[in-house]
């Protein structure tokens, strides 16, 4: 990706920008016949783009849309080279529309431009281009079924996907979905967050523009009770992909059990535990780390570094250092390409978020925050969700593991240590859905990306397990026996 603009430039991009307004329905733009939405800018808290949203009557009309392309197989029968061919011519386009995409996503989060640019966009274009190049190069199997006999295990895409989405990570958690399930072959109607509709809706177009039939991708915003549980909910719906809260999680769930028993899988949240133990070494990377992954798009992050679990021996040099650092964290208007921590998404997330600190303050923006805490103090214990790092102290690697796993989430974890035996079991003793040895990280577009016990449910982002969640395992058995000869008895 190139450089950074300048801030002029940005907002130069910004001032010229006409964002998509309506939802996007078999293969264009419509008029949605839910109420006007506000898209609101985290800084200013002004609505700087009116949505018509969707109701109840256009999901109706999305999954009948899907559920056409799917059973004509304009996009389930191509070839998956085919498949494969539009995703890329996608990504090619995203590529050229990088610049409009990063201002509107920073525009519509709060989330600083640098990241955008360097991370957000680049990252969705890899994962969308990984899916795409794995569609015709993951194999299907035979089985052991002797002489007179064949059987096939065969993948086939699963139908028609809901995908709902977060506001944290619009754009990329846009590619965690779109890119398996339609490399997978299935029709795809995504329900963005309400407070960050804007760029799936530019990414449907342009996929229409990469070769993407109608119908096969649509995008409505709208809330949950218009569009999140009537797709829920929907018979004609085959599954739900899920990314959010694990209140909102437990809904879905709820919403099959209702229905058509559709599949679903979440991905929820996190209480993260980063443990550094007696003999990490170099305590300036681990402060990076540290800091990184805890302030990283202001803590809003479902795997954000959200309790450090220190060994007594080093926290003080440790949090002298994570105080330093934090001063390199510029905190502003997310168009300045030096600002590292934007706004907020909202003001009553602001208000959440400064009520576990006592914080009165007004605006868009909270300072990072270390707070040394007991292990049960709710910092340490409920998912805050912003820039705020809970530091509690311990006294042995006994210990450490089991504050890492005193919580009902289990999404992600990191370790620092210098011993390789203590660091191997350290990864095998936390029970979360990644665990980073020496570093922060959720891994990349190849490993699986979920969690442990409330983090998640019923599969896995990323890597070639996600192309397993958006298809259905068929066995197909031939019989090669000859019928002329009978039973051969006697």
């Amino acid at each position: 990706m190139s450089d950074l603009l300048t801030e002029a430039e940005y907002r130069a991009i910004a001032a010229d920008m006409d964002p998509p307004r309506t939802p996007f329905i078999d293969g264009k733009y419509q008029r949605g016949r839910g109420p006007a939405m506000g898209s609101v800018n985290p800084v200013t808290g002004e609505a700087w783009v009116e949505i018509s949203t969707a109701s109840s009557d256009d999901v109706d009309l999305a999954v009948g849309k899907a559920r056409e392309a799917f059973d004509q197989g304009r996009w389930a029968r191509l070839h998956p080279s085919e498949r494969k061919d539009v995703l890329i011519r996608l990504c090619k386009l995203i590529t050229r529309n990088r610049r409009e995409l990063a201002v509107m996503e920073s525009l519509d989060s709060g989330k600083p431009i640098r990241d955008c640019e360097l991370i957000d966009i680049p990252e969705s274009i890899h994962c969308i281009k990984w899916h795409a190049e794995a569609a015709d190069k993951i194999y299907d199997q035979t089985g052991p079924a002797g002489d007179d006999a064949i059987s096939m295990i065969v993948r086939e895409p699963v139908g028609v996907v809901a995908a709902v989405l977060p506001w944290n990570f619009p754009l990329l958690m846009l590619a965690w979905k779109i890119g398996p399930a339609l490399a997978a072959g299935c029709s795809v109607i995504v329900k963005p967050a309400e407070q960050t509709s804007l760029t799936a809706l530019r990414v449907a177009e342009l996929a229409a523009e990469a070769g993407v039939p109608r119908g096969v991708l649509q995008v409505l915003p709208g809330d949950g009770p218009s569009v999140g549980e009537p797709l829920g909910r929907h018979m004609g719906v085959d599954m739900v992909s899920f990314t959010g809260s694990t209140e909102t999680g437990r809904l879905f769930l709820t919403y099959a059990a209702e229905s058509n028993l559709k599949k679903v899988v979440l991905e929820c949240g996190g209480k993260n535990p980063c443990v550094v133990l007696d003999d990490a070494e170099n305590l300036d990377h681990v402060a990076e780390h540290v800091v990184n992954g805890a302030f990283w798009n202001a803590g809003q992050n479902c795997s954000a570094v959200s309790r450090l679990i220190v060994h007594s021996a080093v926290k003080g040099a440790l949090l002298e250092k994570i105080e330093a650092r934090i001063r390199d964290w510029k905190v502003g208007d997310p168009l300045d390409p030096g600002t590292h921590i934007g706004a907020l998404i909202d003001a009553g997330h602001c208000k959440k978020v400064r009520g576990y600190l006592g914080d009165k303050g007004k605006g868009p923006y909270v300072i990072p925050s270390v707070l040394e805490v007991g292990k049960d103090d709710p910092k340490a214990r409920e998912e805050i969700f912003g820039p705020v790092l809970s530091v509690i102290e311990v006294a042995s690697y006994d210990e450490a593991i089991a504050v890492a796993n005193d919580t009902e989430y289990g999404l992600a974890a990191s370790v620092f240590t210098a011993h390789g035996r203590r660091a191997i079991r350290a990864a095998r003793d936390i029970r979360a859905g990644t665990v980073t040895v020496n570093c922060y990280g959720e891994g990349d577009a190849s490993t699986p990306f979920g969690g442990y016990k409330q983090s998640g449910f019923g599969g896995r982002d990323n890597g070639v397990h996600a192309h397993d969640q958006y298809t259905e395992l068929k066995t197909i058995w031939v019989d090669l026996s000859d019928p002329s000869e009978g039973d051969n008895v006697g």
